[in-house]
């Protein structure tokens, strides 16, 4: 399919005519208070990413803890069976 594909919400079709005069009509809605908004936009996007970046490094943080606790399981569990391998080298 080629050509002009409209954006679509939920009532139907906009052309960029359309688009033009819903940005026209918010910039005489908001006017003076458009840049307050972006700049309240832009820090609520940056605390969000930040949010996000906490999420990830706490969620690594807990992947290698559990790691290190499954080792030690594994590790206590070879020594208590009797498995495990000398620590001097010898056999």
């Amino acid at each position: 399919m080629t050509g002009y594909m409209p954006y679509t919400l939920a009532f139907g079709a906009f052309s960029h005519w359309e688009l033009l005069i819903v940005l026209v009509v918010a910039l005489l809605i908001f006017g003076r208070r458009l840049p307050d908004i972006a700049r309240s936009v832009g820090r609520s996007l940056t605390e969000f990413k930040k949010g996000i970046n906490e999420a990830k490094e706490t969620k690594d943080e807990f992947v290698n803890d559990v790691k290190e606790i499954g080792n030690d399981v594994a590790k206590e569990t070879k020594s208590a069976a009797g498995l495990d391998e000398p620590e001097d080298g010898m056999s």
